[in-house]
């Protein structure tokens, strides 16, 4: 059994999101992995020391099945964060006068 495979489900020991579930989306090297936890279902770079195995694995590509795991709604998985609508630039029209 690898632990350091796609798919496979830990638990996050430090950080803004110790002591939540997670999945690991990607391995990068054999020191960090994309990670999608429960706290932000967003793919997050997390080095390996920083996670704690667990025995189950899940399919990447069911949905349904990682909302499951981690506990959250299936429509939250991937979702970009909120952002602040951008500053709306200035028209090309000329200045008016002041009075």
């Amino acid at each position: 059994m690898a632990l350091l495979e796609e798919g496979r489900v830990c638990i996050k020991k430090f950080g803004r999101d110790a002591g939540s579930k997670a999945i690991v989306t990607k391995v990068i090297d054999k020191n960090f992995v994309m990670v999608m936890t429960s706290t932000r279902p967003r793919d997050r770079r997390t080095n390996i020391k920083h996670l704690e195995f667990i025995s189950e694995k899940v399919d990447l590509g069911n949905k349904g099945q990682i909302a499951k795991t981690l506990e959250i709604d299936e429509a939250k998985i991937g979702a970009q964060p909120k952002t602040r609508p951008a500053a709306q630039k200035p028209s090309a029209s000329p200045a008016k006068p002041k009075k």
